[in-house]
């Protein structure tokens, strides 16, 4: 690099009680990063400074990154530092045009998360075809992150290695499988989908909405939504239908984490209010007829009612309070209502196919998205692997928790995100194997990663352990997957999220992850197995 000096930005929240919250942690990491850099001979050029007046040092909107970036030197060497959740819309303008080499980086931790931020921005790149590089780091001492570090210094880009990854074209599974797969598939791209889509763009997720083009090709097309129409929805529900879904939970032994301090508690009343959001909700996806639903929640809705978590969990669950027309009829029968958290499009499509072909298989197809957070190796009770923890604000259907709603609860939602409450679905996801993927943009394409392995028990102790270094309110899936390292997921994962579902035995894992790879093939989507080559060749 022939410029001496690197710069640095920081991507923040746009929620400024969570910038100020977790300011600290992005400066220590920050301390560590430049220390590692000066290890190696360059120097850190910060692009934006500490503003003392709202107590943080983070790029907090689209209009101050579009500013900061008209500081920096188009061919100058920058990193994107984060040790929380950002918005990657915030720096996505300026790196679209910057021409220096760029490094996303992250401290891993589960604190905040920088991990998850530094995912989804990756994956935002990847979509909007801007080149970078990718490193992270417990204590940026380490020899993986500092070779890493050298090489995109002199060469401008870092390798990974990607060696798990192989192209669905290039692995032999069986005819019959073929056969399943594609069949599912062209049955459900004949009869066409609808994706209830609540408002797009959630805090930033450039890579989670599908342009329409690509999305029309699987057969799946969008019903453009309001939030505010959910919220007006809302207030046609009565207090009795809202307590009938309330009771049905609690006959079924979920529990309420309830307080009385509606700023910091979770109270009856907001659960209600969750009633009366899952019925709207429901109510709309019907008139629409819609397949699968996407709530956004995070901007305007956030400012109205209470967390649409719970809502989601509910909704993903094929066993769940069953819901009814204002003329009586009931919705959805027997059925769950695929949901992707956060409007993940990318999510939706993989919700849809999943819970439907898993039918077809013979299997229950309760699924969901959760965010990568952090993970340890872990050595214990028979286990001896790198030991992910998955973990999403509540989405996750109560058919993923070994006593259904009976080892349910709900928590309230962190006052720093959540101003107006609002509980979750939580759990600790129940042992056993499943079938991982995510779907996303690349090259003006559909893409998708495929894999197996296994939810796992961790003692009680050590499952605290991790809850409370992450979001101990939401539920947690503590998983292994199988011939990935964690490197490797990593410097491939084109997302902040990832899919799991459950089968029934890990023969069946094998084999529904090689149909559902036919099925995502049939629909024009490029698949890619991750993991084992020989797992998959059947």
């Amino acid at each position: 690099m022939k410029h001496q000096d690197i710069w640095l930005v920081a991507s923040g929240d746009l929620r400024l009680e969570a910038n100020r919250r977790c300011w600290q942690a992005q400066e220590t990491m920050e301390k560590q990063l430049v220390a590692a850099i000066g290890r190696q001979g360059k120097t850190v050029k910060r692009a934006h400074a500490y503003d003392p007046e709202k107590q943080h040092g983070f790029i907090d909107s689209q209009r101050m990154g579009m500013e900061v970036f008209k500081t920096i030197p188009a061919d100058a060497p920058l990193i994107v530092a984060e040790s929380v959740w950002q918005y990657t819309h915030h720096v996505l303008a300026g790196l679209l045009t910057h021409r220096g080499p760029i490094l996303t980086v992250a401290n891993w931790s589960g604190q905040w998360p920088g991990l998850v931020g530094m995912l989804n921005l990756n994956g935002s790149l990847t979509k909007a075809g801007v080149f970078y590089s990718t490193l992270w780091s417990v204590d940026f001492n380490d020899d993986f992150f500092n070779n890493g570090l050298k090489e995109w210094m002199e060469e401008g880009r870092i390798k990974h290695d990607t060696s798990h990854v192989t192209p669905f074209d290039l692995v032999k599974i069986p005819v019959a499988e073929h056969q399943t797969g594609r069949s599912f598939a062209r049955r459900m791209r004949e009869a066409k989908a609808i994706m209830g889509v609540f408002d797009e763009g959630c805090m930033g997720m450039y890579n989670a909405i599908v342009p329409d083009d690509l999305l029309h090709a699987t057969g799946i097309f969008k019903e453009r939504l309001s939030q505010s129409a959910l919220y007006a929805r809302m207030g046609s529900v009565d207090d009795g239908e809202a307590e009938a879904v309330l009771t049905w939970l609690l006959e079924r032994g979920m529990t309420f984490k309830w307080g009385h301090d509606e700023q910091t508690e979770l109270t009856r009343r907001q659960t209600l209010e969750q009633c009366k959001m899952y019925i709207a909700a429901v109510r709309i996806a019907a008139e629409f007829g819609c397949d699968t639903i996407g709530i956004q929640y995070q901007q305007g809705l956030k400012d109205l009612t209470g967390a649409s978590d719970l809502v989601e969990g509910l909704l993903n669950n094929t066993e769940r309070p069953p819901v009814y027309s204002e003329t009586g009829a009931e919705l959805f029968a027997g059925k769950a209502i695929p949901h992707f958290n956060e409007v993940d499009e990318c999510a939706g499509i993989d919700a849809l196919v999943t819970y439907h072909l898993w039918g077809e298989l013979g299997m229950g197809g309760e699924n969901t998205l959760h965010d990568i957070r952090w993970g340890e190796h872990y050595i214990g009770e028979g286990i001896d692997d790198f030991v992910w923890v998955f973990l999403i604000s509540g989405a996750v259907p109560a058919a993923h928790f070994d006593g259904v709603y009976a080892s349910a609860s709900s928590w309230r939602q962190s006052p720093m995100y959540f101003r107006l409450g609002g509980g979750t679905l939580r759990g600790v996801s129940k042992p056993g194997p499943i079938v991982w993927s995510r779907i996303y943009v690349k090259g003006g394409r559909l893409h998708a990663d495929l894999g197996v392995g296994r939810a796992v028990r961790l003692p009680e102790a050590e499952t605290q352990r991790r809850w409370r270094s992450t979001s101990p309110e939401w539920p947690i899936m503590h998983a292994v997957l199988d011939g990935v390292g964690r490197d490797q997921l990593m410097a491939r994962h084109q997302a902040n999220h990832i899919h799991v579902v459950y089968t029934d035995s890990e023969s069946k894992a094998h084999q529904a992850c090689r149909i559902k790879a036919a099925a995502l093939d049939e629909l024009g989507i490029t698949v890619h197995f991750c993991g084992n080559v020989n797992t998959f060749g059947g």
